[in-house]
């Protein structure tokens, strides 16, 4: 009977936040079940959803995940190029512009809201087409990453705030208001695109 309930909590586990831990049930005196990802002595439990089944649940995910991200092939494609996490592309791009295609501000313009210096160093002629500012912000930040040893925090905080801000305070995020706020926001996005847990080491 408890292996005959157990497909129909999967999904209720994954979501009450066992997805990264074995997941244990037992039944009680009352006769109801109860749920537990710690194996305590001296009780009777069964095994029901082992860590490895949940983390393969959250990678089969991922890439369904990302497929339905705006601009998918656009950003597979320059990720590929640049040897960059596609996850991380797309959660630049949605830090920046929300993918608008459109988007200005005093820092940039388009996708990746790449500036107009880093634009012409990248040989990016027209900010406002996507396959250029995608192609253009995917080296920028392949570059940052190779900067800063592939650490993604410090790249993505040089994205922002730029990498000279980041090298003058000795390699650490900038106090920047908006660079505090960005930082945590891209790297969340990405956790959740590469189906990681929101506290994951990167």
């Amino acid at each position: 009977m408890i292996k005959s309930f157990t497909a129909g909590l999967l999904g209720g586990l994954l979501l009450a936040g066992f997805a990264h831990a074995d997941v244990f049930i037992s039944v009680d005196a009352k006769g109801s079940y109860v749920l537990s990802n710690v194996h305590r002595p001296g009780r009777h439990y069964e095994r029901v959803i082992r860590e490895a089944e949940v983390a393969q649940v959250s990678l089969d995910q991922q890439p369904q995940m990302i497929a339905a991200r705006p601009y998918a092939e656009l950003v597979s494609a320059a990720a590929t190029a640049n040897q960059l996490p596609a996850a991380l592309l797309h959660a630049v791009i949605q830090a920046e512009s929300s993918y608008n295609s459109g988007a200005t501000s005093p820092k940039g313009a388009g996708v990746d809201a790449v500036d107009a210096d880093t634009a012409r160093e990248l040989g990016v002629k027209d900010v406002y087409d996507p396959k250029a500012n995608i192609q253009g912000g995917a080296k920028y930040l392949k570059r940052l990453m190779t900067l800063f040893d592939n650490d993604i925090a410090l790249a993505v905080a040089a994205y922002n705030a730029g990498p000279q801000a980041v090298i003058s305070r000795g390699g650490v995020i900038p106090p920047f208001a908006e660079t505090q706020r960005y930082v945590p926001s891209v790297l969340r996005q990405y956790r959740r695109l590469q189906g990681l847990a929101v506290d994951a080491p990167l």
